[in-house]
């Protein structure tokens, strides 16, 4: 009997339900529709489509690296995230909902006129720096990163985005070598979990994602204590920052940056009601 559209839906959403995975009917067309190359209107008009052998096989790829738990974004090479859609690989975190606040609060604290420079630690695929530089066109930014891998993926996202003349992409580590008071906005999503909880996340990321980008040390904090110092030092006067944290971590990030000398204005939770961003400006 000849798979469908219908048949080999039902059959992956089975699949990947078994598998343990979280969202096994949206990842199960979306997969398909990738590895088949049809839409979802497809899907939903024209079920009972019979699907070539190329197809199955396609389909069949997809679904036996989705059942070990790599991420769809992975798979699929791509991510959308705030308004748009980034390339991303194992080379960089997938982008998360939860990290559009970060954008959301940045652009609270540079205007919509004036000009102004941004930096982004750690800027992986770029989509926070990209995001902002898409919402703000007088800005520009510096977006910093230790793997060679990151800053290729970034660029290649900047030019599909249409501002690789407003980023400039650098490696180092964290702000090592930059001028200071030189930035109107600083941002980052650093890595924030323990050493000894990674493995205890779940397998698309304690499996796929880069370790680098997640492990934050003993208890978490390593980066905001290089952030802090470096943030106080590359911020304009009154210059803004926001920086993303982890669940528990706002109280004891605050007080690093407090010792740093910046001023905070406030914690943003995310939809899950987790404090989740902090941010603020130096004095």
């Amino acid at each position: 009997m000849s798979e469908t559209l219908l048949s080999a839906w039902s059959a992956a959403r089975d699949r990947l339900k078994a598998a343990g995975v979280d969202s096994p009917v949206l990842d199960a067309r979306m997969l398909i529709e990738d590895a088949a190359g049809v839409t979802r209107l497809d899907i939903v008009t024209d079920p009972y489509r019979e699907l070539s052998a190329a197809q199955l096989s396609a389909i069949e790829a997809h679904m036996a690296r989705r059942a070990a738990r790599e991420p769809v974004s992975y798979i699929l090479g791509k991510k959308a995230f705030w308004k748009s859609e980034f390339t991303v690989s194992p080379a960089v975190l997938s982008p998360r909902p939860e990290t559009e606040l970060v954008v959301e609060t940045a652009l609270t604290l540079v205007g919509e006129e004036t000009p102004a420079r941004a930096l982004d630690l750690g800027v992986g695929s770029g989509a926070i720096a990209i995001s902002l530089l898409i919402e703000r066109p007088m800005l520009r930014a510096v977006g910093v990163d230790f793997s060679a891998e990151a800053l290729a993926i970034a660029r290649f996202n900047a030019v599909a985005q249409i501002v690789a003349d407003r980023l400039e992409l650098r490696a180092g580590d964290w702000a090592e070598g930059l001028g200071e008071g030189a930035f109107d906005l600083v941002v980052s999503n650093p890595p924030y979990i323990r050493s000894g909880a990674i493995n205890l996340l779940a397998p698309e990321i304690s499996r796929y994602e880069p370790r680098a980008a997640l492990d934050g040390g003993p208890d978490g904090l390593a980066a905001y204590r290089a952030l802090a110092p470096a943030l106080a030092r590359v911020l304009k006067p009154g210059g803004g920052f926001a920086l993303e944290i982890g669940e528990g971590q706002a109280e004891a990030v605050w007080a690093h940056l407090d010792a740093a000398g910046l001023t905070p204005l406030g914690v943003r939770e995310d939809l899950a009601a987790i404090p989740r961003v902090v941010f603020g400006r130096k004095a």
